[in-house]
């Protein structure tokens, strides 16, 4: 049986344990932390998106920056409903996470899609990930989960629109880091 903290609760969703209950909790932390971090790579390459296509990338951004707003909160209130307590802050978001700062600055906008795409990558890899472990517990936040996934998965597909030739390949195909992806697709 799960310990309670000062960030936990002594109870969970009805039908669950409550070390299950908090199992799931602290995986929806991780994709919240994801999703911080997305939002905000969103918004800096909004900011700094230039060149070709700008207006049609730049407001294709801020629509999926508020769904991914949306999808943070909708974690985090399913983990206090769960008795566990959501961390939003900066901290505990760099503290927690394995992967880098978005490194693109101000460029093209080929460039950032390009960059993106593989973030993009990531996070649904990722968010696979946690379906897989948390739909062996709960089917009610897998389910959240997974049309979470399906925006992703479209957002992802809205940007490789971008960079897709007409045989179908990507300008960032075999790039395994933002830079690279960047640079190749340029």
């Amino acid at each position: 049986m799960a310990a309670k903290t000062p960030n936990t609760a002594g109870f969970t969703v009805p039908g669950l344990s409550l070390s299950n209950g908090h199992e799931v909790a602290s995986a929806l932390q991780m994709r919240i932390h994801a999703f911080n971090d997305l939002q905000l790579t969103l918004k800096h390459a909004h900011w700094n998106v230039v060149g070709r296509d700008f207006i049609g990338v730049h407001e294709m951004l801020d629509p999926q920056i508020d769904l991914v707003r949306a999808m943070i909160d909708a974690l985090a209130e399913r983990m206090a409903t769960m008795g566990v307590a959501p961390n939003g802050l900066p901290g505990a978001l760099v503290a927690a996470r394995a992967w880098d700062d978005y490194e693109i600055g101000r460029a093209s906008t080929t460039e950032h899609l390009a960059a993106l795409d593989l973030v993009y990558t990531g996070i649904i890899t990722a968010m696979r990930k946690t379906i897989e472990e948390v739909g062996k517990l709960d089917p009610i936040t897998e389910d959240i989960l997974i049309g979470q996934t399906g925006e992703l998965e479209q957002f992802q597909w809205f940007m490789r629109s971008h960079l897709e030739n007409n045989e179908g390949e990507l300008a960032n195909k075999d790039t395994r880091t933002e830079k690279a992806a960047a640079k190749k697709a340029k």
